[in-house]
């Protein structure tokens, strides 16, 4: 199951309709190839999608927002989802979610969701309208109407009267018919966290990459505990019994390291998606890179893994040979989202430099607020 486009509407939030589409928007050329999953005739997949913004501009609000509606075509009752709290108290959400199945079809989920506030002010979501709808795959004749449905009618709709919890979505038959799961890893809750969680395996490739003086690190589990080894070469072994300990011995970097590619490894395997936001947080520009260039490598990326993610740097905006996998978010009376593509028309330019310049207006905090700061600065040394 992959993800190609999703619409989200009558979020707070949000000042607009949002509307990302995950599938390769300019024409794909032989050269292209090779950074992009194939996933079926001449529909390319972007595996690596960054957003970027200022501070503020809510970043994290549309990985919230993606992460949700993953979840919930992952049979997650909408109550259960981590990233809910978007939704806020939002009088009607209306999601549509278009995604490619196993079996070979494109299919469109329409979901509807209201708040109501419950006694202790806790708030409670329900689906209260639900549609899905399916078409073959050889219908798509052009990208331009990979995502069209207006002339199919739904093959499934919500019914009151269906055995079926009002937070969950009808995609669970679907998904249960056909055995479709998506393997989703969010890191989201671990944005400004750096814990090492207990591990069968840490991949020893992994950890030369990131810190070379690392001779071994692995976990010992026995009956009653587990137990940290940690040896850096030409020293004594070293043995902890809590992953909090390490921070004194390892980088915040190395420890966010390992456990940024050991997942990524398996989401490479799998095919499935991996969240992160603020991917820049204690690391390099090279390791950041490393990380998109295996993403965006189809001799490793076979399996159309897909990586999601955030950052406040342009510089890594020049890892992309093409402008659709990136996205710029802004905030001004609310958040919208723009697919560079619609305001880059060439591959050529510099990314960076287009973003930092200005010229693509709200990627740059704003020249008043720059001189209210300084002469406020300036004030204060008086």
């Amino acid at each position: 199951m992959k993800i190609l486009r999703i619409t989200a509407q009558g979020l707070p939030l949000f000042k607009e309709k949002l509307d990302i589409s995950f599938f390769a928007q300019q024409r794909v050329a032989d050269d292209d190839k090779d950074l992009l999953y194939c996933l079926f005739s001449n529909v390319y997949m972007n595996c690596a999608a960054t957003f970027i913004g200022i501070n503020a501009a809510g970043k994290t609000s549309v990985l919230k927002v993606i992460l949700l509606a993953l979840d919930l075509l992952n049979n997650q009752p909408v109550n259960h989802i981590e990233t809910k709290d978007i939704l806020g108290d939002a009088k009607e959400a209306v999601f549509n979610i278009y995604f490619h199945s196993e079996t070979k079809e494109i299919c469109r989920l329409e979901t509807a969701i209201t708040s109501e506030k419950g006694k202790t002010d806790s708030i409670y979501y329900r689906i209260v309208r639900e549609a899905l709808w399916t078409k073959p795959q050889e219908a798509v004749t052009a990208r331009k109407n990979l995502t069209d449905f207006s002339a199919y009618e739904p093959v499934a709709v919500r019914k009151e009267e269906e055995f079926l919890s009002d937070d969950v979505s009808i995609i669970i038959a679907h998904n249960k018919r056909n055995k479709e799961r998506m393997d989703i890893v969010s890191l989201l809750s671990f944005t400004n966290i750096n814990v090492l969680p207990f591990a069968d395996e840490i991949p020893a490739e992994v950890i030369s990459f990131l810190d070379p003086t690392v001779e071994k690190l692995y976990f010992d589990k026995t009956e009653h505990k587990t137990l940290i080894h940690l040896q850096f070469k030409d020293k004594q072994e070293i043995v902890l019994n809590n992953p909090i300990d390490l921070n004194h011995y390892l980088s915040s970097g190395t420890i966010k390291g390992i456990v940024v590619f050991t997942l990524a490894k398996e989401i490479l395997k799998s095919g499935g998606y991996l969240v992160i936001d603020e991917i820049e947080n204690h690391f390099n520009k090279e390791i950041v890179s490393t990380l998109l260039r295996f993403f965006m490598d189809t001799r490793l990326n076979r399996n159309g893994g897909t990586l999601l993610f955030t950052t406040h740097y342009p510089e890594l905006l020049d890892e992309y040979d093409r402008n659709d996998g990136i996205h710029i978010i802004r905030n001004k009376n609310g958040i919208t989202v723009e697919n560079l593509t619609n305001l880059l028309k060439r591959n050529d330019i510099k990314k960076s430099e287009a973003y930092q310049s200005g010229f693509l207006e709200g990627t740059t905090p704003m020249y008043e607020s720059y001189m209210r700061l300084k002469n406020s600065i300036a004030d204060s040394m008086k």
